[in-house]
């Protein structure tokens, strides 16, 4: 009886850590979080952001590239002030999504 609880368990834990790797970021193959297509024109405010983004150097849920213009795919930011497409806000702990800024090769990782 004993082996068989152990047994149990060991599957139970494989199972939550598979599961934890398949959700391993909230961004989809698309380029989506939450339905937001994560391109275009973004805000960044203090509060009530549609993203809370941590900055990082290494695995990014998200590679972004900054532009002044045409941000028209995924992982391209054009940052402004009004008329924004969704806001971000930038955080240190308890992000939505992490990023990393490149200059090629913007996208979903």
């Amino acid at each position: 009886m004993k082996k068989y609880a152990v047994m149990i368990l060991c599957q139970l834990c494989m199972l939550m850590y598979s599961a934890t790797a398949m959700a391993a970021t909230a961004i989809n193959a698309d380029g989506y979080y939450k339905g937001i297509k994560l391109c275009g024109k973004v805000k960044v405010v203090e509060h009530f952001a549609d993203i809370k983004v941590k900055v990082v150097e290494s695995f990014p849920d998200l590679r972004v590239k900054v532009v002044n213009a045409f941000p028209d795919a995924i992982g391209k930011w054009q940052f402004v002030e009004h008329g924004e497409d969704f806001t971000v806000q930038f955080v240190e702990s308890f992000p939505d999504i992490k990023i990393k800024y490149v200059e090629s090769f913007p996208g979903v990782e």
